[in-house]
């Protein structure tokens, strides 16, 4: 079947498929990271791939934010069960007008955000390349019992860390080169495009204190994401529009996009999660002892009932875009 009529996540279920789990495998394909036994006991360990012009546009991406948000974007995943991150693997395809200085900033932007998360970098490889290629492979201390993205069940609230829709009205300004991104409101969202804050600290707290029932991280969308969580779990989802977590910033420029980019736009790199209702007051106090705001958006329902997002007076939102997918979309340049 073509790529683009599949997409990336039908081919990821085609690939799991025809991969045989081994042993020790205790998750294998599908979640935000593998949980693998070994004789000192289990890791957490994800991957992530970065394209240039896929993923990134070195026209409007410094090479120290493109190291930023390279771990960033991998910490997330290991946010997303409840890991603590320890070692990262980096591997870089480069081409060869490129000067040595600009690696050393990108290492400059890695690595500044690996020592604030305690991650060591063990090694890697180097190639040359036509376009510049970031992989990254960071494992992790799992919490005894990591938080997977099947365990939401009918009933359960949905929470989200953060707010939603600042890194992709952030891309819009750079792509649609409006004034606006030189505003200080602009500025911010551009901060939260290029250096996003991934929700370790969160996410250890959910998992450790057994306060989330599925969780992942929103990297290409709330409701593409948020469909990966049901599915996985037999579930479908009731989205209350009016308690989506807004910025300022964003609401003061997002205009005509402000619904559409809350819910679809992607790389927000907040934690998605549902929790049972009786968790609510230890999730109130989370939020505060945290120092990260976290918003009830919603509960989960029965599968039948799909995903569906409710206007203030109850109606259905159409929805026409679920979220990011590779194979779907022409080249991101984010």
């Amino acid at each position: 079947m073509n790529l683009r009529r599949l997409g990336e996540f039908g081919l990821i279920e085609l690939i799991r498929r025809v991969s045989r789990s081994g042993k020790g495998v205790r998750i294998g394909i599908g979640d935000d990271c593998a949980w693998i036994n070994h004789p000192a006991g289990s890791s957490l360990v994800t991957a992530d791939l970065l394209i240039e012009r896929i993923h990134f546009d070195l026209k409007w991406t410094s090479f120290e934010s493109l190291g930023h948000k390279s771990l960033a974007v991998n910490l997330s995943d290991i946010a997303a069960m409840g890991g603590l991150p320890a070692y990262a693997l980096l591997s870089l395809g480069i081409p060869e007008r490129f000067d040595s200085r600009q690696i050393l900033d990108f290492y400059r932007g890695f690595n500044r955000l690996a020592r604030r998360h305690g991650v060591v970098v063990i090694g890697g490889d180097t190639n040359v390349a036509h376009s510049f290629i970031v992989s990254i492979c960071l494992i992790a201390h799992p919490p005894a019992r990591p938080v997977r993205r099947s365990g939401a069940r009918v009933g359960d609230d949905i929470y989200v860390t953060g707010n939603l829709g600042d890194s992709a009205l952030g891309l819009a300004l750079l792509r649609r080169r409006l004034p606006a991104r030189n505003s200080a409101a602009g500025a911010r969202l551009l901060l939260r495009h290029h250096r996003p804050t991934p929700r370790l600290g969160a996410g250890l707290v959910l998992a450790r204190r057994k306060l989330a029932s599925a969780m992942i991280d929103i990297s290409d969308g709330l409701l593409q994401d948020l469909g990966h969580i049901c599915r996985a779990s037999g579930t479908g989802a009731i989205i209350w529009q009016q308690s989506l977590p807004l910025s300022r910033d964003y609401l003061s420029l997002a205009g005509s996009l402000a619904a559409s980019l809350a819910l679809h736009g992607g790389e927000d790199y907040e934690l998605l999660f549902c929790a049972r209702p009786n968790k609510r007051k230890q999730i109130e106090q989370l939020s505060a002892s945290a120092g990260v705001q976290i918003t009830r958006i919603g509960s989960c329902v029965p599968a039948a009932q799909g995903v569906t997002v409710l206007d203030p007076a109850g109606k259905p939102v159409p929805v026409p875009h679920r979220g990011h997918d590779h194979f779907q979309v022409d080249a991101q340049g984010a």
